[in-house]
C-alpha cells in the first residue's frame, strides 16, 4: 500500500529521487498521467489497468473525454538504477513542477505535487471539509 509523503527535488534534466518505500509497489513500468487536481498520478501496471478499465466501461460520451484527458499525455517510466525517476516535460508543465515537489502515497497510487501547490491544497482542506466528505461516503 502506498502511504506517506516526502519532499524531493527535480534536477535540471527532469529527474527526481523516488521514495524507496514505494519500491515494492511502484518502481518499474510506472504509468504517469495528469491528475484530477494540479498534480501527477502514478500507477503500477495492475492499478493502471483497473483505472483504465473503469474509464473504458463508462458510456462513450463520458469515456472518450476522460480517455483524451488521461491517456493523451500519459507516459510509462521506471526508476533507474540510481533511484531516479524521469518526469516527462509535458507532465511537469501540466503540474507546474519546477524544483521542490511533494510525493505522496494515496493507497493505490502515488501523486507528485509542486510543493507550494501541495501546501495550498492542504491548507484549503479543513476538518469540516473532511467530516463532510466522510459523511458523504457513509462513515
Amino acid at each position: 500500500m502506498l502511504i506517506g509523503g516526502s519532499k524531493h527535488n527535480i534536477d535540471t534534466k527532469g529527474r527526481m529521487f523516488f521514495p524507496a518505500r514505494f519500491k515494492e509497489d511502484l518502481w518499474e513500468d510506472i504509468t504517469i498521467c495528469r491528475g484530477v487536481e494540479k498534480c501527477l498520478m502514478l500507477f503500477s501496471p495492475e492499478e493502471w489497468k483497473l483505472f483504465s478499465d473503469r474509464i473504458k466501461s463508462q458510456p462513450f460520451s463520458v469515456s472518450s473525454q476522460l480517455q483524451r484527458y488521461f491517456f493523451s499525455t500519459a507516459a510509462q517510466c521506471s526508476v533507474d538504477s540510481q533511484g531516479r525517476l524521469l518526469l516527462p516535460q509535458p507532465l511537469r508543465d501540466y503540474a507546474g513542477l519546477k524544483k521542490d515537489v511533494w510525493v505522496v502515497g494515496t493507497q493505490n497510487r502515488a501523486e507528485i505535487w509542486d510543493l507550494d501547490e501541495w501546501n495550498r491544497a492542504q491548507d484549503a482542506l479543513t476538518n469540516e471539509d473532511v467530516k463532510a466528505l466522510m459523511d458523504k461516503i457513509g462513515f
